[in-house]
């Protein structure tokens, strides 16, 4: 660190004072003032085993690339075929060729077919089977103990589920500004903004927004962790080892 020393020759009964030191300290302390959990929710029900509560209705599920879908005619078995959404997001029988499956719903998916099948077959009759389904992937960056790719079977990972997968956030983590971006058709990309403080302290329990497949998240710094960091790169390196800064303070002026 860089020293400043005191001009010699004569004695000064002025404090003296690290600057540094009392740097640190100030941070350390505005950290400490963030905002807390909320205090007024009611407690958890004991003695009990919790009960999933079911949406009326649950969205239509939608086709996803790598899905195994078997694909059967009743009166026609012998064109009876499984086939993959390919990474294209297309499926292909021997009758209808390539068609668009990916992000649609099998009933749209099966309506298409029945057309298409309806051209060479009297009354197709088909029936679409999800088999399997693919493995979402979310993938987390940022200022997380643990970044990389977080794959699971279902639905897919809500914000603070994925970030738990992650090994949670840094102390320099900016959580009131996660950034989501997602792909959708045609490679369009968007990006939207969340805040995992916001749902980790119960502020907005709507904050912990359910993530989409392939999406990534990146949980920025915050601004003192961004100076730091410039601190780091542009001032420490070019410091000697071993120095000191100390600084003469007086109502007067800054020695």
């Amino acid at each position: 660190m860089l020293s400043m020393p005191i001009a010699r020759g004569r004695k000064s009964s002025r404090p003296i004072v690290s600057f540094f030191p009392l740097l640190a300290c100030v941070l350390f302390l505005s950290g400490c003032v963030g905002e807390m959990p909320r205090t007024d929710l009611p407690d958890a029900p004991k003695n009990i085993t919790p009960e999933l509560k079911m949406a009326p209705k649950l969205p239509p599920y939608r086709l996803q690339v790598g899905d195994v879908v078997d694909f059967k005619l009743m009166l026609n078995p012998e064109l009876n075929d499984q086939v993959v959404v390919r990474p294209d997001g297309m499926i292909s029988t021997t009758v209808s060729g390539d068609v668009m499956a990916y992000g649609r719903t099998v009933s749209a998916v099966r309506k298409d077919l029945e057309k298409r099948y309806g051209k060479q077959l009297a009354n197709p009759q088909v029936s679409l089977i999800v088999r399997s389904f693919a493995p979402t992937r979310v993938y987390v960056t940022g200022e997380v103990n643990a970044p990389g790719e977080f794959i699971s079977v279902g639905p897919s990972l809500t914000l603070m589920q994925a970030i738990a997968r992650a090994g949670g956030v840094k102390p320099s983590a900016n959580t009131h500004n996660i950034i989501i971006i997602r792909h959708g058709a045609s490679d369009s990309t968007e990006a939207y903004r969340a805040s995992y403080h916001a749902a980790a302290t119960a502020q907005d329990p709507a904050s912990d927004v359910r993530l989409a497949p392939y999406d990534v998240v990146y949980v920025p710094r915050t601004g003192i962790a961004n100076a730091y960091l410039n601190y780091q790169q542009y001032f420490q390196q070019f410091v000697p080892i071993g120095a000191s800064a100390v600084y003469e303070i007086n109502p007067g002026h800054i020695r």
